[in-house]
């Protein structure tokens, strides 16, 4: 793969979980602002070398005003790499809700927020982009509520959902945000990004809500897909992000992950390829691109981990007509 941009019948897409997230409001602007954040710069150094010309990040902190994100542009700009237009939405990481979500028996944790979060906006998404994007035709399913998703594995106990009836009315599917994001090639027309970066299917107790959680977003495509929720694209499109799922290890619920790579929309063009560490399970595959299959796949890469910038690794695949 080619340290410079894409031919321009070509493009490249990439999906990054910068784990940039820090433990409070306005700390990832302000180390941003410092220009000498080692992470920051690894994670800089990645993207640069990377030089997608679309780029999902995860792990990025969101605040109203994007000032954070602006500021990270700006930090790519100076090294070469121009990303002129971005995207980011209100998540429902750090979302605060007035009910136990977790089952914790305690009320205004991090886990009793729409998405765990120990602040809004803690550890969101955001889309980088060389070209337009069409903002007033992103769709956004991050308000709808688990228990609206068809077929839904929501926790059931022998009296009722866990934890309670309050939190069964009142949970969202997502923990960040699933998003539908048009973009505006000069070349190769418009085309879709679909984005979204799942719960981890761990860290909770043997009702499983976490890992039946990652399940039901990762099958929110399919759902997607089949058009449950409205017409949706036949091509041109890539879904890509953080699904916290690997298709045959680890703890989650996998069978959500071979469903969504078995579908017939879709092309998978990294099978087998590990794209985070954890010390805790070793090497796992999480981070996906996944166009459809109207797409000419001309090259695709894991790229080389910086254990200074993230665990994960920047997924990148070059496209053609």
């Amino acid at each position: 793969m080619s340290a410079s941009f894409a031919q321009a019948d070509t493009l490249r897409v990439a999906t990054f979980n910068t784990e940039l997230s820090r433990k409070g409001p306005g700390i990832l602007l302000r180390d941003i602002l410092k220009g000498s954040d080692p992470q920051i710069l690894a994670v800089i150094d990645t993207l640069v070398t990377s030089r997608a010309d679309v780029v999902a990040v995860q792990g990025f902190d969101y605040d109203l005003e994007n000032s954070a994100l602006r500021a990270f542009t700006l930090a790519l700009k100076e090294r070469g790499l121009d990303y002129p237009y971005h995207f980011s939405a209100a998540p429902n990481a750090g979302l605060q809700t007035d009910v136990d979500l977790d089952g914790d028996g305690r009320f205004g944790g991090p886990g009793d927020a729409q998405g765990y979060g120990r602040f809004f906006g803690q550890g969101s998404m955001a889309i980088l982009s060389r070209f337009p994007i069409e903002v007033s035709e992103v769709q956004e399913y991050s308000t709808l509520l688990w228990k609206d998703l068809p077929d839904n594995i929501f926790p059931l106990t022998a009296s009722g959902p866990y934890p309670s009836t309050a939190a069964y009315d009142l949970q969202r599917l997502s923990s960040h945000g699933h998003w539908i994001v048009p973009i505006d090639h000069p070349d190769l027309g418009q085309f879709h990004i679909l984005t979204f970066h799942a719960s981890p299917p761990v860290f909770d107790g043997p009702e499983d809500r976490n890992g039946r959680r990652n399940h039901d977003e990762v099958a929110f495509w399919s759902k997607y897909l089949d058009g449950l929720f409205g017409p949706a694209p036949q091509n041109s499109f890539i879904l890509l992000g953080d699904a916290n799922l690997d298709p045959e290890r680890g703890d989650g619920r996998s069978v959500a992950m071979q469903s969504l790579l078995s579908r017939t929309e879709l092309q998978d063009p990294l099978p087998n390829q590990s794209t985070v560490h954890w010390e805790q399970t070793g090497d796992m595959r999480v981070d996906y691109v996944l166009p459809s299959t109207d797409w000419t796949i001309v090259d695709a890469n894991v790229t080389h981990k910086n254990p200074v910038a993230s665990r994960h690794s920047l997924v990148v695949i070059d496209l053609k007509r």
